[in-house]
């Protein structure tokens, strides 16, 4: 008799669907059907990309020199650009060897953690999470373990709740300020504290900054009143840079979530391997899209400004009425474009003949 192996091998099948891809999935059907849903799936921004951006994809196109393949790292002036914004924004001092350029952040995020992890390697990853944090580890053979911080601790987790999770196959600290999905960021000493432990245990980090620059000021100051900045961990503890995977792109802050142009930055032996990893794996990122990412990053901002006061209006009016509901809490987010409201006071009450136990 012959021995029926699985159809699926165990790591695709242990993953799970992106729940927010499947959401958005079906919000799209029911629109394309004419029905009036509002999608609260994606993380996008419902604008459109600056004009800017558009004519210099657009001329790109017709430039045979763009229909041809790049270097499967990226373009070196895209990489330049890179390593601009992030002396600028991160504060950390980097050549273009130490930049891969990626099919959006989320192949950025799935390649830190390929080039990192071995078997039953694990990673401390605070809750609550993006969805496809804990299914890129599982891919790549880790083990995620949530350290999580509710509502009362502004969705921040501490010190010392990440040492109480840290074990001897504890490898990776996740770290991502602004968050998503609860727009939690670190203020600079808390940064500073989680950085320096890391350090301290010689943990490698792996740094989503891809909301940096979506900040907002405190409620009591007026609209569009610039936000604290969202503090690298690289800058707060500058040793840790040769152990710091950063992801980043122009999806969030210019509006550019269909153009899939992300990045990791790290230690040139790291970015060696993804870099080995990528060549097989997708080869390069569309020249186009390339083309409009250095348009973004190097061109006007008043675009991003205007968005970003704009994320702000609408963060206050969804906070001060979601904090309306009778069992709501809803901590007010200083990044990303996100809220998120704790539905724990409305559990186990009767609504309507039915009591609900979980939000799920």
């Amino acid at each position: 008799m012959v021995t029926q192996l699985p159809r699926l091998s165990r790591r695709i099948g242990a993953i799970a669907e992106s729940a927010t891809l499947k959401v958005d999935g079906k919000a799209k059907a029911l629109q394309a059907e004419g029905r009036p849903v509002i999608s609260y799936a994606a993380g996008e921004p419902d604008f459109a990309t600056p004009s800017h951006i558009v004519e210099v994809a657009s001329a790109a196109a017709h430039d045979p020199k763009n229909h041809r393949y790049t270097p499967a790292v990226g373009l070196p002036e895209l990489r330049t650009a890179i390593a601009a914004k992030t002396l600028r924004d991160s504060g950390l001092e980097v050549g273009i060897n130490q930049i891969i350029v990626t099919n959006g952040g989320k192949q950025a995020v799935y390649q830190a953690f390929a080039a990192l992890l071995d078997d039953g390697d694990e990673v401390l990853l605070p809750a609550p999470y993006w969805t496809t944090y804990p299914e890129a580890i599982k891919l790549a053979g880790g083990v995620p373990v949530e350290v999580f911080a509710g509502s009362d601790q502004n969705y921040l987790v501490t010190v010392e709740q990440l040492e109480a999770a840290r074990t001897p196959r504890t490898k990776v600290l996740l770290f991502v300020s602004p968050s998503n999905p609860t727009g939690a960021v670190y203020s600079p000493e808390q940064t500073t504290a989680i950085g320096q432990w890391a350090e301290d245990n010689g943990l490698w980090v792996i740094s989503d900054e891809i909301y940096q620059n979506l900040t907002y000021s405190a409620l009591s100051e007026p609209v569009g009143t610039p936000g604290e900045r969202a503090l690298s961990i690289v800058e707060a503890v500058p040793a840790l840079a040769d152990r710091t995977i950063l992801v980043n792109g122009v999806a969030k802050t210019y509006a550019m979530t269909g153009w899939r142009v992300g990045w990791m930055v790290g230690p040139v032996d790291v970015i060696k391997g993804a870099a080995n990893l990528q060549s097989h794996l997708s080869s390069n990122v569309s020249n186009i899209s390339q083309r409009a990412a250095i348009a973004a990053l190097t061109g006007p901002q008043d675009a991003v400004e205007e968005m970003r006061q704009a994320f702000d209006r609408r963060r206050r009016v969804i906070v001060d009425e979601l904090n309306k509901i009778d069992g709501v809490t809803c901590p007010t987010p200083e990044g990303a474009f996100y809220v998120y409201p704790d539905v724990t006071g409305l559990l186990n009450r009767e609504w309507d003949g039915v009591t609900p136990t979980t939000s799920l």
